[in-house]
């Protein structure tokens, strides 16, 4: 059994709040409001147990930031290359997919994590992208 924790309690109520797929750093600039003591590896390791026993989703796409999502279903992101953002992509998720790589894989395959790239559509519009395209 998990002992309580009012700090991993803020941290998945503060994660329940977003849809954005935050970093550690932004968890940790938020949650700093509400525990001014908290340090950035209590959020680090608050936000791995949360991710190991099921509780919320690691995300990682590339680049050197692991993102966070409360939802736990099975479901697709898409990052920006521009930017770094990480959405939903909202399609049906495949339940398929881990039977058919198993059938070409001698290892144990019990889950799959897809990331789409490109640039988002915040970025493809804002002048900031535009200018850096035609420089």
């Amino acid at each position: 059994m998990l002992k309580y924790s009012r700090q991993r309690e803020a941290i998945k109520r503060f994660l329940m709040t977003r849809t954005d797929h935050p970093t550690a750093d932004t968890v940790y600039v938020n949650i700093k409001k509400e525990f001014p003591n908290i340090s950035l590896g209590t959020v680090y390791r608050n936000l791995s147990l949360l991710a190991s026993i099921g509780e919320i989703s690691k995300i990682s796409c590339g680049d050197s930031s692991d993102h966070f999502d409360p939802n736990t279903e099975p479901h697709y992101h898409f990052y920006c290359r521009h930017c770094g953002s990480v959405q939903d992509i909202h399609i049906p998720a495949n339940p398929g997919l881990d039977q058919k790589a198993q059938k070409t894989f001698d290892g144990q395959i019990d889950s799959h994590s897809i990331c789409f790239y490109g640039i988002c559509k915040t970025c493809l519009e804002s002048s900031d992208y535009l200018n850096q395209k035609t420089s």
